[in-house]
Order: structure tokens, then C-alpha cells, then sequence
């Protein structure tokens, strides 16, 4: 019998007020930042049951990610779209791997963006 694909949760355009960046005004004044996570794994069960404890609580999810995202300064979006898809990947067992995206509206380059975006996708460590 073949391997069923994995699913996904997705958590779309979760927002969070942090202090990121290079520059010192970003890490002083802060600014808005955006994250995306795509959650493979299987949801067969929980499809099956209707148990939250059978899946992927995606309210916790949020949590970690504001955890992470606002409990302490880093000057690279890769580098906080990395710890992101690490502390999910280690607190969330059921998640095999995870699409991370974390944008920053209004970015400070010279000129004209919407915002500047990361995106990056972690497997979990067999």
C-alpha cells in the first residue's frame, strides 16, 4: 500500500509587533512583521476522531511563533523564519516538516516595496 501524502495546517498572515533588523532604528523603534507556516503532517486521525488532541493545536502553534518572535532580537529574517520552523519542529511532534514565511512590511531599502519576504521549508531530523 502506498504512503499517504502528508497534509497541511496552514497559519496565514499572523501578525506581530517586534524588534528585528540590521539597522538600530529597527531594533529600537520595532516594526510590524507577518508570518505564514505550512504544517505537513498527518491528519488522517484527527479526521477520523474529531479529537484536538489527535492533531496539530494550532492555537499553541501561534503561541511558540509569538514566543519566538517577540522574545528576542535578530538582525536576519532568515534567521528568525529558521528558529521559527526549529521550535515548532521541536514542540510539535506531529508536524513533519514546516513552510515557513515571515515578512516585513515596509522594509528599509531605497525604494518603493510592499515588504520584503523569507521563505523556507525545514524537514524534521530522522
Amino acid at each position: 500500500m502506498p504512503k499517504r501524502p502528508l497534509d497541511i495546517i496552514r497559519i496565514h498572515n499572523a501578525q506581530f509587533y517586534a524588534y528585528h533588523g540590521v539597522l538600530t532604528d529597527e531594533q529600537n523603534l520595532g516594526g510590524k512583521f507577518e508570518v505564514d507556516v505550512d504544517l505537513y503532517c498527518s491528519l488522517y486521525k484527527s479526521g477520523e476522531s474529531d479529537r484536538l488532541d489527535d492533531t496539530v493545536n494550532y492555537e499553541r502553534v501561534y503561541e511558540a511563533i509569538r514566543h519566538i518572535i517577540t522574545g528576542k532580537k535578530f538582525f536576519l529574517l532568515e534567521t528568525l523564519g529558521r528558529k521559527i520552523g526549529d521550535g515548532i519542529l521541536k514542540d510539535f511532534k506531529k508536524v513533519q516538516s514546516i513552510t515557513v514565511r515571515v515578512r516585513k512590511p515596509g522594509a528599509p531599502v531605497k525604494g518603493v516595496i510592499d515588504h520584503v519576504e523569507v521563505e523556507m521549508t525545514i524537514h524534521r531530523r530522522r
